[in-house]
């Protein structure tokens, strides 16, 4: 084993970014090395990450997407010069970087102090901290083929983004006539989706079709959604949250989402037939280039957001139900995606870097 080293993981905000740093960060740590996080007090990596049992560096910093360039320059200059002390003091031995605003300050100080960054993009489009410091990565890990361009070619790697072991050895889901479809917006929920939902429950019950819905709405969305759900006779179950989403996964025949880098990489992970219905404010509008990506490898079907309703969910659903050999056409293009060992790969870079 190498001797034991200091990584500093930048990246916060969402789950998105929070949650593959920690899949690198355990891998690290279970190889004798220390971890430390760069975040803020409203992210969720508040949280996440005193949970998982990491340091965490509290920094305030605003977003900055939409800020005018002397904005942004004011906003980075108030961290810059204590990052770039701090840098100097832990002297880490590289910096792994989600991108994201959060990234910023010690992305850049970690550049000019020359110590190694590793860039982690789980979208096919950057975010833009990692697009403004592309040129400048001692290595870019990449989700999608597409990405590549963005990053210099000798030093990038499609190694995808981190995924829980679980979701890779998912049992098949049981084939007893009924159709199970699982509905998620992440842990937030999204109105689009749970709209449609609803509006789709009267359509099933008079088809008589089989099918059994599995709903996760987000905490702040459920209002009276789960007692609307019971009272119409339908099986499955309407939660705020899934605790145990690989469980969930596993039960469903086609899973209905959002199409952010952890939604697909977990799709692809369990292989799971989706339809995708990109949120359509993302920065960048990456999530239409993630769904745009996994359609063109006949993984999913894309629906734009402003189209899906619960006669579109009705009918979408049931016309798969009828074409069960096109669902595992689509479930095994989502398999073929999938990128096992993500997290190990990351950290070997890291270790072998110098």
């Amino acid at each position: 084993m190498p001797d034991s080293r200091l990584y500093v993981m930048a990246g916060g905000g969402t789950g998105g970014h929070v949650i593959p740093a920690l899949a690198v960060a355990r891998e690290l740590r279970s190889r004798g090395h220390r971890v430390m996080f760069v975040g803020t007090e409203r992210g969720v990596e508040s949280r996440l990450v005193p949970l998982a049992g990491f340091p965490l560096e509290l920094i305030q910093i605003g977003g900055l997407k939409g800020i005018g360039g002397l904005g942004k320059v004011s906003s980075l200059a108030k961290l810059l010069v204590s990052t770039v002390r701090q840098m100097s003091a832990k002297r880490p031995a590289a910096v792994f970087s989600m991108g994201g605003y959060v990234a910023g300050p010690p992305v850049i100080a970690a550049l000019l102090r020359k110590i190694p960054v590793v860039a982690m993009e789980p979208n096919a489009v950057p975010g833009i901290m990692n697009r403004y410091t592309a040129r400048w990565v001692t290595r870019a890990l990449i989700t999608f083929p597409e990405t590549a361009k963005f990053f210099p070619a000798s030093r990038t790697e499609m190694t995808g983004l981190p995924v829980r072991e679980e979701f890779f050895h998912l049992a098949e889901p049981a084939d007893e006539g009924t159709f199970t479809i699982l509905i998620t917006g992440g842990s937030q929920g999204s109105r689009t989706l749970n709209q449609a939902a609803k509006a789709s429950w009267p359509l099933f019950r008079e088809s008589g079709l089989r099918v059994r819905l599995l709903h996760q709405t987000g905490a702040g969305q459920a209002g009276n959604l789960a007692e609307e759900f019971a009272a119409t006779g339908l099986a499955g179950e309407v939660k705020p949250f899934f605790e145990d989403m690989p469980g969930a996964f596993a039960q469903a025949h086609l899973v209905v989402c959002r199409s952010g880098a952890g939604a697909v990489s977990e799709l692809a992970a369990a292989g799971k037939a989706s339809v995708l219905i990109p949120f359509p404010f993302a920065a960048d509008n990456h999530q239409m280039k993630n769904a745009e990506s996994f359609v063109r490898a006949g993984a999913a079907l894309l629906v734009p957001d402003a189209e899906w309703t619960g006669e579109k969910f009705f009918r979408t659903v049931s016309g798969l139900i009828s074409e069960r050999g096109v669902l595992k056409t689509m479930s095994a293009a989502a398999k073929s995606l999938a990128k096992p060992g993500a997290a190990a790969r990351a950290a070997d870079i890291l270790e072998n870097i110098h």
